[in-house]
C-alpha cells in the first residue's frame, strides 16, 4: 500500500469506532495488566468471564497475593494455560508491591521484566492505560498488516515497526484498537468480509470477497 493511502485506509476503518476501546474488562492499569496477561492464547470473552469473578475477590496487587496461586487458579481454569498464568499473576503482583509501591509502572523495560509480560502485553498496557502511541501486534493485526499491504512483514516485530513508521502520528494511538476490531469483525482470518469493509479502495488484497446471497438483512 502506498504511504499516501495509509491515512485514508486507517480513517476509513476508524469511522465506525470514533472512540475505540479494548474489549477486555478492566477498571485501572492493574486490572488491565492482569487481563492482558490472561488473554494470551485466549479470547477476550473467556478472559472477561474469568476476571468477572476474580476481580470481585481480588482487584489489587495486595488482594491477589493474598488470594495466592491456588485461589487465582480457581477463577481462571476455563482459559488456556491457566496454571502458568495463575503463577505469573501472583508473582507480578508481588513484584509490583515490592518494587513499585503496588502501582503499574509507566515504563516498557519495567513492564517487560514482569512475569508473563512480553512486548505485546507491554504495548497494550502502555497504549490503553497510559495513552502511549504504541502498536501491540496480535494475530489480527499481523494478518491485516500483511493482507492489506498496510504494513507487510515476516515477523510480528517487523509489522509493528512498519505500522508505527507508516501510520500518521495523530492516528497512531487509537490505530491499535481500530486495527484489532477491524481484523476481528470484518477482515477475518478464514474469509474476510470485504463487501462490508469501508477501506476496500485502498486495500491491496487481491482475492476480495463479495456479499453472499444469504447475508443478514442488516448488510443488504
Amino acid at each position: 500500500m502506498p504511504l499516501a493511502d495509509v491515512r485514508a485506509f486507517v480513517t476509513a476503518i476508524a469511522a465506525g469506532h470514533p472512540e475505540p476501546r479494548s474489549e477486555l474488562a478492566f477498571s485501572d492499569p492493574y486490572t488491565l495488566l492482569v487481563a492482558v496477561v490472561l488473554s494470551a492464547q485466549a479470547t477476550d470473552i473467556s478472559v472477561n468471564k474469568a476476571t468477572a469473578t476474580l476481580y470481585r475477590e481480588a482487584s489489587t496487587p495486595e488482594a491477589m497475593v493474598q488470594l495466592g496461586v491456588e485461589g487465582v487458579a480457581r477463577h481462571i481454569k476455563s482459559i488456556g494455560l491457566w496454571q502458568g498464568k495463575a503463577r505469573n499473576v501472583v508473582a507480578l503482583s508481588q513484584i509490583l508491591l515490592d518494587r513499585f509501591g503496588g502501582t503499574v509502572p509507566h515504563d516498557r523495560a519495567a513492564l517487560e521484566a514482569l512475569p508473563g509480560v512480553g512486548r505485546k502485553t507491554a504495548n497494550v498496557v502502555l497504549n490503553v492505560a497510559f495513552g502511549d502511541p504504541t502498536m501491540a501486534v496480535d494475530t489480527h493485526i499481523f494478518r491485516l498488516g500483511n493482507r492489506t499491504g498496510l504494513a507487510p512483514g515476516a515477523s510480528v516485530r517487523a509489522v509493528e515497526d512498519a505500522l508505527v513508521k507508516r501510520i500518521p502520528a495523530d492516528l497512531l494511538r487509537d490505530a491499535h484498537n481500530w486495527l484489532i476490531l477491524h481484523g476481528r469483525y470484518i477482515c477475518k482470518a478464514r474469509k474476510p468480509e470485504c463487501w462490508r469493509c469501508p477501506a476496500t479502495a485502498w486495500c491491496r488484497y487481491k482475492d476480495k470477497t463479495e456479499m453472499p446471497a444469504n447475508a443478514p438483512e442488516a448488510f443488504v
